[in-house]
C-alpha cells in the first residue's frame, strides 16, 4: 500500500494531479471503508524557509508550515475533510461543532460540499469576525451560547448522544487522522523529521495529531522523531497551570480554551517527544505576529504562539537551537482575525493631490537614509 504514496508532494502549492489529504494518504489513515472523499484540495501547504528569522532565533534552519493556505484559511480543513467524509459515508444528514472560529468555518465549508446541514455553537464574546463570516457564508446555522467554549462543547457532546447529528469537533477521532497528514508532508518535503517542532496549543487536538503522525511515519519510513514545543497563551494555559481555566482570556482567540478536550494526550505527546508545553504573554504573541509579517507571512495571533514560545526560551537561555532544523506550525491566515492589526496600526496619512505633498511624506528627510 505504501508504494502508492508520492515520495514528495509538489511544493509549494497544489499541482494539477493533487487530490487532497484523504486520497493522497488514505493507506495511512485509520478510517472506515465507508468514508467518502469530500475534498476542497486541502493540504500540501508550503514549508517556507525563514533564514533571517532563523538567524535571529539562534542560528537555526527555520521553516514555517503555513497552514493558513488551506481552503478555509486554517489547519482545521485537514481533519474536517476526513470527519465530514466519514459522517457522510455513514449516512449523516447533519453535523455539529462548538468553535472559537476556525472549526466553524471549516465544518460549514465541508458540510456544504457534502450537501449536509451544519450547526455551529460559538461562545459568548470574542469570536473573530473573519471566522464567523466564513461559517455564515458557507450556510451554517450559528447559535451563540451565553458561556465559554467549554460550555458550548459540553452541549454539542450531549446533543449528539441523543440525536442523529454527527460531532465533528476534535473529539472525533477522524479529525486527528486528517490532521496528522501535516506531519507526513513535513517528512516528505524535508526527507526526515525536524529536530524541533513548535506549535500553538488550544483544544490540544493538533499537537496530539502531529505526534501521532510523526510516530507512524517513523515506524514506516524511519524518518526520525522531533522534540515538540507546545505553546499556550498565558491567559488560557490550563496545561501549564495544571488545572482548568474557567474564564480563559487572550487576544489569540483560536486558543482561548480553558479545558482542552485532548489535554492529557497533548501532555503525553510533549513528554514522549522530550519536549514541553509552555505559555507566553499576549504581547509576545503579537510581537511574533508582527515579526512574521516582516517576512511576508501574515498569520492570525494564535498561529504566532509556537514561534513566540521558542523566542522566549532562546532569550531566557533555556533552549539552544543553533544548527538545528526547526519547523513552526502557523495554523491560520491573518485574514481570519484582522481586527488586531487594524486596531493597532496607525491611521493612513491623508494628503492633497499634490506631488510635493507625496514627496514630503514618502521621501527621506535630509540627513536620513
Amino acid at each position: 500500500m505504501i508504494s502508492n504514496l508520492p515520495d514528495k508532494p509538489s511544493q509549494p502549492g497544489r499541482s494539477a494531479g493533487y487530490r487532497g489529504v484523504l486520497e493522497t494518504y488514505r493507506p495511512l489513515l485509520n478510517i472506515p471503508a465507508h468514508t467518502l472523499t469530500i475534498t476542497l484540495l486541502e493540504g500540501n501547504t508550503p514549508l517556507i524557509p525563514m533564514p533571517r528569522l532563523g538567524q535571529e532565533l539562534g542560528e537555526c534552519d527555520l521553516f514555517v508550515k503555513f497552514e493558513g493556505l488551506n481552503p478555509t484559511g486554517s489547519f482545521k480543513d485537514r481533519g474536517m475533510t476526513v470527519a465530514i467524509g466519514e459522517a457522510a459515508g455513514a449516512g449523516a444528514r447533519a453535523v455539529i461543532c462548538a468553535s472559537t472560529g476556525n472549526t466553524a468555518a471549516s465544518a460549514a465549508a465541508y458540510a456544504a460540499r457534502a450537501g449536509l446541514r451544519s450547526i455551529v455553537l460559538i461562545p459568548q464574546g470574542k469570536v473573530a469576525a473573519g471566522k464567523l463570516a466564513g461559517a455564515m457564508a458557507y450556510g451554517a446555522q450559528i447559535v451563540q451560547v451565553l458561556g465559554s467554549f467549554d460550555d458550548a462543547l459540553n452541549l454539542v457532546v450531549e446533543i449528539t448522544r441523543s440525536h442523529p447529528i454527527a460531532l465533528v469537533n476534535s473529539l472525533n477521532p477522524y479529525r486527528l487522522e486528517g490532521q496528522k497528514t501535516a506531519a507526513f508532508e513535513i517528512c516528505d518535503v524535508l526527507g526526515s523529521a525536524p529536530e524541533l517542532l513548535c506549535l500553538p496549543v488550544g483544544n490540544a487536538g493538533n499537537i496530539s495529531a502531529y505526534w501521532m503522525g510523526f510516530q507512524e511515519y517513523h515506524q514506516l519510513k524511519r524518518t526520525g522523531l522531533p522534540q515538540i514545543l507546545g505553546v499556550q497563551a498565558a491567559g488560557a494555559a490550563p496545561l501549564v497551570l495544571g488545572h482548568p481555566v474557567d474564564k480563559p482570556e487572550t487576544v489569540a482567540t483560536a486558543i482561548r480554551i480553558g479545558r482542552p478536550a485532548r489535554g492529557e494526550q497533548a501532555l503525553l505527546a510533549a513528554e514522549q517527544s522530550g519536549g514541553e508545553i509552555i505559555a507566553v504573554t499576549d504581547e509576545e504573541i503579537l510581537e511574533m505576529q508582527r515579526r512574521l509579517a516582516i517576512e511576508g507571512v501574515w498569520v492570525e495571533p494564535a498561529s504566532a504562539a509556537g514561534l513566540a514560545g521558542l523566542a522566549a526560551q532562546v532569550r531566557a537561555g533555556r533552549r539552544a537551537v543553533r544548527g538545528q532544523r526547526v519547523v513552526a506550525i502557523c495554523t491560520g491566515h491573518g485574514l481570519k482575525d484582522p481586527e488586531i492589526i487594524a486596531q493597532r496600526a496607525a491611521a493612513p496619512v491623508a494628503i492633497p493631490v499634490e506631488m510635493k505633498a507625496l514627496e514630503a511624506v514618502i521621501l527621506p528627510k535630509e540627513g536620513e537614509k
